[in-house]
Parts: C-alpha cells; sequence; structure tokens
C-alpha cells in the first residue's frame, strides 16, 4: 500500500480524492490537512510516501510547502491536485510526480497511482518496506570517508542515523560520517536487513535485541550493542509486518 497524505483547503475536494485513491485498493490515506503549518508538522510525524497537495490554500500556496519538503531527507512524492491548470510548469520546477485538475476522474487517479507505483518500483522505493535477509545480506557497502573509499561489511552496520543532511553509519567496529543523505543509502541498502523505521534512522533488523515502547505509539529499538534507535509510528506498522508480529 501507498501511504498518502491530502493537503487542500477544500473539505469536499478532500473527501472527492481520498475516496477516489481508496477505491485504487493500493493507498492508504494516513492524513490530511487545509493549511501548510498542519501540514509540516503531520508530514513529519506521519512519513508519508506521497503527498497530494493543492496549490491555492487559502492565502498559503502550496508551491511553498513543496519547495519545503524537496529539501528534507527523505521527500515524499507530490502531485499537485488542484483547478488550476497554469501551475503546470512551475509544479515539474519542484519534481511533482504528476498534476491533475478538479473535477477529479476516477480513471486519471488511476493513471497517477500506477504511475506512482512504477515510479517507485523502478527507483528501488517500493511501497513497502523490503524482506530482510535477502541478496545484499552479507554484502558490502561502498563509502566515502575523508576521500577514502571504504567497503563496510553490511552485516556489521547497526544503524545509521541522519545528520545536518549527511548520515552517520555505526557499526560494530566504529562510526562513519558520510556525505551521502539518508534516502541514498536507502536506495543503496534496499532488500537487505537495514530497513527506514524513522525519518532520521535506518536500522539493521538482525542487530535488534528488544522492542520497547515509547510515548505516542511509538516505539525504541535496543540494538545489540546497547544503543538505541527511535521508531516513529507508521514504521512501527511496517516493522511489525516484517518481523510477523
Amino acid at each position: 500500500m501507498l501511504k498518502a497524505y491530502i493537503v487542500d483547503d477544500e473539505p469536499l475536494a478532500r473527501d472527492e480524492l481520498a475516496y477516489l485513491l481508496q477505491r485504487t485498493k493500493r493507498v492508504d490515506i494516513v492524513g490530511e490537512s487545509d493549511s501548510l503549518e498542519t501540514a509540516i508538522k503531520e508530514i513529519d510525524e506521519l512519513e508519508p510516501q506521497v503527498v497530494f497537495l493543492d496549490i491555492q490554500l487559502a492565502e498559503q500556496s502550496g508551491m511553498e510547502l513543496a519547495r519545503r519538503l524537496a529539501d528534507t531527507d527523505s521527500p515524499p512524492d507530490i502531485v499537485f491536485a488542484t483547478a488550476y491548470d497554469e501551475y503546470a510548469l512551475k509544479a515539474f520546477e519542484v519534481n511533482a510526480v504528476d498534476y491533475i485538475l478538479k473535477p477529479f476522474e476516477e480513471q486519471r487517479i488511476k493513471q497517477t497511482v500506477d504511475k506512482l507505483m512504477k515510479l517507485r518500483a523502478a527507483t528501488g522505493r517500493s511501497p513497502s518496506y523490503p524482506l530482510p535477509g535477502t541478496d545484499k545480506a552479507g554484502g558490502k557497502l561502498p563509502v566515502t570517508v575523508e576521500e577514502r573509499i571504504l567497503l563496510l561489511d553490511i552485516d556489521r552496520i547497526l544503524y545509521i542515523q541522519s545528520e545536518e543532511g549527511k548520515s552517520v553509519i555505526v557499526t560494530e567496529g566504529g562510526r562513519y560520517k558520510v556525505n551521502e543523505s539518508l534516502a541514498a543509502l536507502e536506495r543503496k541498502l534496499a532488500r537487505t536487513p537495514i530497513v527506514r523505521v524513522h525519518r532520521s534512522y535506518l536500522a539493521n533488523l538482525n542487530a535488534v535485541l528488544e522492542i520497547q515502547p515509547w510515548f505516542n505509539a511509538a516505539s525504541i529499538l535496543i540494538m545489540k550493542d546497547g544503543s538505541k534507535v527511535s521508531v516513529s509510528r507508521t514504521c512501527m506498522k511496517d516493522l511489525k509486518q516484517l518481523l510477523g508480529l
């Protein structure tokens, strides 16, 4: 299922779009809002994979939200859903995946969902987490550290943390700060036991000793070196599926 968030200041338009998306049976609406302030906060917490975004939001512009999301470590895909066709060129300047017009048509929504699914499959960003322990387990992760190229054993990686647009890879043997974003490393580590557990963390499921509950339905992973890794509420659902809980 593709996790989606809707931003539109018209309740009827939000309801219509949510209904048509759910009719595809491939989209889970994790949240919706009518303002940029609420959207920014909830998108950070809920971590949707795609945001359906109106451009005209009362006195605000959805384009501003799109730009802010594009600067995050793991930006969601953006689909503009609006009554105005004159903003199409600007939409693609912020790398929008699609641009759909009101009133929404069911077939057009299906085409957009098809496009999103194919794009994520082509870039290795499947809508659900890859199964752990598959083809890249036991392999190497090449990273550049201070002009040296290191080949890190994937099995020895405990977790990876986002830090100011860069990433810190924590292994059983040390810590390595690299210039790559968390999203880039996540793509490299697709189909390994290292999966997204939070907007700021990837964790090696084979290195988890314990899962402890935390506030607001979030959780904490206790790794085998004793370190703690945050798990967001939405990622916890996927993590339970992976672990068969």
